[in-house]
């Protein structure tokens, strides 16, 4: 034997009964309750990345240690002899994560890891290989997981053997391959009650391991791990250092374990395990199996914890078999059929299912393709083919839903709208189905009685012409009437928006309001239409898509799906086009038969409440936006937000930061300066953080002066000059109406891309000595630079009929350059909707006449001097009104878009439809003249 090594090893305590042998591979799972584990793991990564960037873990060894027992002593030895009264053998009051030095037995295996398992529960199983005997000498616990110092002991190859070693060893095998020949005869044969079996295949491949094992030390090691053994005779074993006391410990085991299967079972006449099982016709008289009475006792059973890495794959890691398979694997099945009989599957569900049963009876458990069946058998037992939620369809039904989305959402009238109706509709069928189901039951009470059209003893009596007839009329009544049961087809209904608006939680109110089950599905990166229609059960690791995925989880067919980010899913690839599969589910026409590539059964998925959600419609493939209902939900204004932070997230932040509802007061004057000059978004998330932001220094100031004593110091109401200690200085700056006018200077009115916002823009023109040039600053973008282009055309086209030359043939711009410049140059500008605020402003200023500063004006013109319609018109003028503007000039088009403003926006301001600039010129400058004004006719063509 070599000399021993010191050596210093992480440590991992073997669980309770588990001991871990050179050569063999062992499982050790490892849960929240053994964290030692997950440091040990972590530092041998970095073991092993600091020792070479290619190396592996399992180049750095680690120490196996099993628990000692109270019944044997530090060497091994056996203290209390008493086999006839078994004691338990592991120390009950030793934590495996956490152990002493007296918890440990003294003896254990230097063992390296294979390999790593996990199944993403945030469990994970170590495999760990038993290399070499350590003696424990010291145990250090100063890191998160233990470490010890050891003496390892190498085991030398033996190439040759003494005498006795040698027959030993030829006993040690002999009674190895009788043990495996007796459980391959009772895995053919029938089983005397419990007796273990071993298929033919696993035996010829443990007889040859056997066979060409050289080393009889390593064979020892390997069968003590397969035999029946307690847990203090495999302690004994792991402490002999002696190849031939192991040995001999060994062939004891073996003998004792082969002695009582005997008794269980005896065989006569059989066979070496060289020569084949014999087949022919007479070979049941040459193997004859007399079982004796039952026994008292229980038989003895095959260790299966562990495995060896010497063996085939066939081999694994639950050993041999043991017990009654065949009657478990038969109970499953039964509970299988029961699932899918409760399941209420389709009449083609049902088919497939019964056919799949069939073969899964037939297929050996040990084959993959059982397996698979089976896991396609409980995903069928799983989905919801006819389970569905009641929905809340009772006199108060509309009320109540009205209540609930009017609770959650402010404003967002359009929507709430569209769902009442979709309530209103059901209601109605709901009473419809009511009456046509009493019809019916009142129609298969007055049809005759099958024995009336029959005779005696099963015999058909003489025809009865009119009962015949009466039978015929009442049967196709009832198709009638079954023909009138309204069926419910759910809408498929797409909320576009910016982001922050709420789609998402109004779809959540929806499955509230209608008390049924609510799933979200993010579509958002979604690029492999497998991902939506599922795998094909030809794919290893096949699964259902998102769809079948989501009945599952909620377990109705009936629920709110929320697809959301529909925008966002992928295009066109080699994985296929999930926006194509996508057709099929939101098609009213014809989800009723979805399809799932890995079901391949039909669904129903009419009764889905889809609600789709964008942010933009451009990326939305044409075929697709088709199919679904869209409903616009635009950005909140100005002063839904200031109600909406008043009435949900102001009190909501007061909670979440620990103060009550008397300890801060959020003036009206402060909400809406933090929301004019802090954000500029279309939702209220920002709003909310800055909101939050102000609690919490508000929080900061409660929270010292109650631990100074001092709380009259506290101010609970907040001010305006507040925000700038709490928000830092403002983000944004709102224009105001200028007091005074002067010419070039007109006041336009602008939406903000980001929604939600509007404002008032300052457009400013010069001119100065030039050549008829035009410059434009501002950081226009190209419609802007456009519409001033076609308001200085048509100045200078109706410069004589203005006033503004002598002679219609005189330029106007002759010797002269114009400016035109947009405040705010930082911020980009763009959009149609300033052409009349442009051609006023170049009159202005070609006229000397000022526009009236608290005039402002919005519009696009054409050349022929019509104002066309806009849009923004909420937004604009909630703006307006906030910047102290009174009058508003907007094209006649969008008088339909003044009916949604607020009441205090069509009381505060004076707003004025014109359909042309000439009658935009006469409201401006009332007081004017304008030669040829006569001549234009006061009705423009619309041809």
């Amino acid at each position: 034997m070599a000399r021993p090594q010191t050596l210093t090893l992480p440590l991992i305590t073997l669980p309770r009964g588990n001991v871990l042998l050179p050569g063999v591979v062992q499982r050790i799972a490892v849960s929240s309750t053994r964290p030692d584990i997950a440091s040990l793991l972590a530092a041998v990564y970095t073991r092993a990345a600091s020792k070479s960037p290619n190396a592996r873990i399992d180049s750095i060894p680690i120490a196996c240690v099993p628990l000692s027992s109270p019944l044997l002593g530090p060497s091994g030895q056996l203290l209390i002899k008493d086999g006839d009264q078994p004691a338990k053998s592991d120390r009950p009051d030793a934590d495996p994560s956490k152990p002493t030095k007296a918890d440990l037995f003294a003896w254990g295996v230097a063992a390296k890891i294979t390999g790593v398992e996990g199944r993403g529960t945030g469990e994970f199983t170590l495999l760990v290989e038993g290399v070499a005997r350590i003696r424990i000498d010291k145990l250090f616990s100063d890191k998160a997981y233990l470490e010890v110092k050891v003496s390892y002991y190498p085991e030398a190859e033996l190439s040759s053997l003494d005498a006795p070693l040698e027959q030993l060893f030829v006993r040690l095998k002999v009674l190895s391959q009788e043990l495996v020949a007796i459980l391959r005869f009772s895995g053919i044969l029938p089983r005397a009650g419990s007796t273990p079996g071993l298929s033919p295949l696993l035996a010829r491949r443990l007889s040859l391991f056997i066979n060409k094992q050289t080393q009889p030390g390593a064979l020892a090691d390997f069968m003590a791990n397969i035999i029946e053994c307690s847990y203090e005779e495999r302690l004994q074993v792991l402490a002999l250092l002696d190849v031939k006391d192991r040995v001999v410990v060994v062939i004891e085991l073996l003998g004792r374990q082969v002695g009582n299967i005997k008794n269980n079972m005896k065989l006569t006449d059989t066979t070496t395990m060289d020569m084949p099982f014999p087949t022919g016709p007479d070979s049941a008289k040459e193997i004859q199996i007399i079982r004796k009475p039952a026994q008292p006792r229980m038989p003895p059973k095959v260790t299966t914890m562990t495995w060896s890495p010497f063996l085939p794959s066939m081999f694994g890691p639950m050993g041999l078999p043991g017990g009654n398979p065949d009657a478990e694997e038969a109970n499953e099945i039964e509970e299988l059929k029961k699932r899918l009989d409760a399941a209420k599957l389709t009449p083609e569900a049902a088919k497939v299912a019964d056919r799949e049963i069939k073969r899964l009876q037939k297929i050996p458990p040990a084959q993959s393709e059982h397996a698979v069946i089976r896991a396609y058998l409980e995903t069928l037992a799983e989905i919801p083919w006819s389970a569905t939620t009641n929905d809340r369809l009772d006199p108060q039904t509309l009320t109540k839903a009205r209540k609930q989305l009017d609770d959650d959402h402010y404003g967002l009238e359009k929507v709430k709208k569209r769902l009442l109706e979709y309530l209103a509709v059901l209601r109605l069928k709901q009473s419809i189905n009511d009456d046509v189901d009493a019809q019916i039951k009142q129609a298969e009470q007055q049809m005759p009685a099958p024995e009336a059209v029959g005779g005696e003893n099963g015999t058909r009596a003489a025809p009865d012409t009119s009962l015949e007839e009466k039978i015929r009329a009442n049967s196709a009544k009832l198709e009638v009437l079954k023909s009138k049961r309204m069926v419910d087809k759910s809408p498929i209904l797409l909320l576009v928006g910016p982001p922050g608006v709420g789609k998402t939680s109004l779809a959540r109110s929806v499955a509230i309001a209608l008390g049924r089950k609510f799933h979200r599905i993010s579509l958002g990166g979604v690029r492999d239409e497998a991902e939506i229609r599922g795998h094909r059960r030809t794919y290893v690791a096949a699964m259902p898509g998102l769809i079948v995925q989501g009945l599952k989880k909620v377990g109705v067919a009936n629920p709110v799906f929320l697809l959301d980010e529909i925008d966002k899913i992928g295009r066109s690839s080699n994985h296929g086009d999930p926006s194509a599969a996508m057709l099929e589910v939101l098609d009213p026409e014809q989800n009723s038969a979805f399809t799932d590539h890995y079901v391949n059964i039909p669904i129903d998925l009419s009764k889905v409440l889809f609600i789709a959600t964008a942010n933009s419609l451009d990326t939305i493939p044409p075929p697709l936006l088709d199919r679904m209902e869209t409903i616009f939900i635009p950005g909140y204004t100005t002063l839904e937000k200031r109600h909406i932070a008043t009435q949900h997230l102001i009190p909501k932040q007061v909670r979440v930061n620990g103060l009550r509802p008397d300890q801060v007061v959020f003036p009206e004057e402060v909400v809406s300066k933090v929301i004019e000059s802090y954000t500029r978004e279309a939702g209220v998330r920002n709003l909310e953080r800055e909101i939050s932001s102000v609690l919490r220094g508000k929080a900061v100031e409660f929270a010292d002066a109650k631990d100074s004593g001092h709380l009259e110091r506290y101010q609970p109401t907040l001010t305006v000059d507040d925000l700038e200690k709490f928000l830092g200085v403002e983000k944004f700056e709102e224009e105001i109406a200028e007091k005074t006018s002067r010419p070039g200077i007109v006041t336009g009115l602008v939406a903000y891309s980001s929604g939600g916002n509007g404002s008032i823009l300052f457009i400013e023109v010069a001119d100065m000595p030039g050549k008829g040039t035009l410059q434009l600053t501002g950081k226009l973008g190209d419609v802007l630079k456009e519409s001033v282009e076609v308001a200085l055309t048509w100045v200078k086209a109706h410069a004589y009929e203005l006033g503004l030359t002598q002679s219609p043939t005189e330029n106007i711009m002759k010797d002269r350059s114009i400016h035109v410049h947009c405040p705010s140059g930082s911020i980009p500008k763009d959009g149609p909707s300033s052409g009349i605020a442009q051609a006023i402003a170049l009159i202005s200023l070609f006229s000397g006449r000022a526009v009236p500063p608290t005039m402002a004006m919005t519009g696009e013109i054409s050349l022929r001097g019509r104002v066309t319609a806009v849009g923004g018109i909420k937004e604009k003028l909630i703006g307006a009104l906030r910047a102290g503007v009174k009058t508003v000039l907007l094209p006649a088009q969008n008088r339909k878009d003044v009916k949604d403003l607020p009441r205090e926006v069509i009381d505060g301001l004076e707003i004025i439809h014109v359909s042309h600039i000439w009658e935009a010129i006469r409201y401006v400058w009332p007081d004017g003249y304008w030669p040829s004004e006569d001549e234009v006719p006061a009705v423009q063509s619309k041809l």
